[in-house]
């Protein structure tokens, strides 16, 4: 899966339960590459990680806004 950066308009744009989808997605494929690296295997994007949990922190935060 190819992870697209989400800016803080686009996710303010969503509806909520899209936000609620996505936030899901994101927190699985979190998952998914910590235990890559865990078993001892190299990730394909190192700074995919990084990505992932700084948007799942925007989507956070915008719902804590809203």
């Amino acid at each position: 899966m190819v992870m697209a950066i989400l800016r803080a308009k686009v996710i303010r744009d969503m509806r909520a339960e899209d936000r609620s989808k996505k936030l899901k997605e994101l927190k699985l494929e979190l998952f998914k590459e910590k235990g890559k690296i865990d078993v001892g295997g190299i990730s394909d994007n190192p700074g995919k990680i990084r990505e992932i949990r700084r948007t799942i922190a925007r989507i956070l935060t915008i719902d804590k806004e809203m």
